[in-house]
C-alpha cells in the first residue's frame, strides 16, 4: 500500500484510549476495494470501520446465453472460461453483469422497468454478499462496521444494510465512537446528473442543523457527510459544458469547486472535530475549516484500488491522520 498525507506518531506503544478510524467511501460495487477494506482494517487494528457512502454500481452489462456453452458480450462470443474472464473484470470495475437468454435482452430493450429490475437485483445481491464476506473476516476481531447511503445509492439498500449481522445503518442515528459522537448525511447538493440523493442548499442546511441538535459535545463530534463543503482542498471537479463535457482551455481541464455552500456553512456554525466526505473522487485531499479538520480520500473505484484515511483519535483530539491508497 501507499501512504499519503500528514502522519505523526509516537515510537511509544499505543495507549489503550486511542480510537482507531479507518475510512473509505465511493467504492461503487466493487468487491476487490471491499475487501481491501476490510483486510487494512485488521491490519492496521482499527477500533471502526466506516464507509461513507456511494456503495453502489454504475453500469449493468447484459450477457446473452446462446446455448451450448457460448456467450454472446457486445457482439463477441466467449465459452465458459472467457465469460469468466470477463464478469471477473466487470465485477473488478464494480459493476454488475444479468446473464439472459434473446428474450429476455428484447424485453429489456423494450422495457426500462426490467432493466432497473435487474439492476436492483444485483445492487442487493452485491451488498448481501458484502455482509457474508465482512462476517467471515471479522469473526475473530471486534471492529463495528458503519455503512451509510450517498447520492448514487436507492434507499432500498438501507434495507438490504439492515439485514446484515455486521453492517451498520449510520444515517439518521447518532453514533458513538468512544467518547465521540457521529452523525451521518449521505444526500448532496444538485449535480449534472440527477441522482437518486439531492437535495436543494436550503433543504440540506435544514436537516443539517437539525441533526446538530443530537450532539452533546461538539468540541468532540465527527460529521460523517457523503458532500464535501464548498470552496475546499475536497470538491474540485472539472468544469462542464451544458452537454456534460469537460471544459478544455489551453490543453488542460479547467477544474471548479462543486461542493456544499450549505454542508461548509454547518461546519464553520458549529466547528465539529473532523468532517468525514467523499462524493468527488478526484479530490482527494484534507482541509481546515476553522477547527474543524475536513478530508476526502478520494476514488478510483473503477480500477479496484482503495483510498481510504487512517485516523488516530486521542483524548479527545486528533493525533495523526494519513491517506492510504492501496
Amino acid at each position: 500500500m501507499m501512504y499519503v498525507g500528514l502522519f505523526k506518531r509516537n515510537n511509544t506503544q499505543e495507549t489503550s484510549n486511542q480510537i482507531k478510524i479507518l475510512y473509505t467511501t465511493d467504492i461503487h460495487g466493487s468487491d476487490v476495494i471491499f475487501k481491501k477494506f476490510l483486510n487494512a482494517g485488521k491490519i492496521y487494528k482499527v477500533n471502526y470501520l466506516i464507509i461513507g457512502g456511494d456503495i453502489a454500481g454504475k453500469s449493468l452489462t447484459p450477457i446473452v446465453d446462446i446455448g451450448e456453452g457460448k456467450y454472446m458480450i457486445d457482439d463477441k462470443i466467449v465459452g465458459r472460461e472467457g465469460l469468466k474472464e470477463i464478469t471477473d473484470e466487470i465485477r473488478k470495475q464494480g459493476n454488475y453483469y444479468v446473464i439472459v437468454d434473446r428474450k429476455d435482452l428484447q424485453e429489456m430493450k423494450d422495457d426500462k422497468r426490467k432493466v432497473d429490475e435487474a439492476f436492483k437485483t444485483s445492487m442487493i445481491e452485491v451488498v448481501r454478499n458484502w455482509s457474508r464476506i465482512a462476517e467471515e473476516k471479522l469473526k475473530d476481531v471486534d471492529i463495528p462496521l458503519y455503512v451509510n447511503l450517498g447520492n448514487d445509492d436507492p434507499l432500498y439498500l438501507f434495507d438490504v444494510i439492515a439485514e446484515s449481522k455486521v453492517m451498520r445503518k449510520c444515517e439518521g442515528e447518532v453514533i458513538h465512537l468512544g467518547e465521540h459522537e457521529m452523525i451521518s448525511f449521505g444526500y448532496v447538493n444538485p449535480t449534472p446528473w440527477n441522482t437518486p440523493r439531492e437535495m436543494s442548499e436550503e433543504k440540506i442546511y435544514e436537516v443539517l442543523k437539525q441533526e446538530t441538535k443530537k450532539i452533546s459535545d461538539m468540541e468532540k463530534a465527527i460529521f460523517n457527510i457523503h458532500a464535501p463543503p464548498y470552496n475546499t482542498n475536497l470538491d474540485s471537479a472539472p468544469l462542464l459544458t451544458p452537454d456534460l463535457k469537460p471544459v478544455i482551455k489551453g490543453g488542460e481541464v479547467v477544474m471548479s469547486h462543486v461542493g456544499s455552500v450549505s454542508v461548509r456553512k454547518v461546519i464553520e456554525e458549529e466547528q465539529p472535530l473532523l468532517g468525514l466526505h467523499g462524493h468527488i473522487h478526484e479530490s482527494r485531499g484534507f482541509d481546515k475549516l476553522g477547527r474543524s479538520l475536513v478530508l476526502n480520500p478520494g476514488s478510483e473505484h473503477n480500477e479496484g484500488i482503495l483510498h481510504a484515511a487512517y485516523i488516530i483519535l486521542e483524548k479527545g483530539k486528533i493525533k495523526a491522520h494519513q491517506f492510504i491508497i492501496g
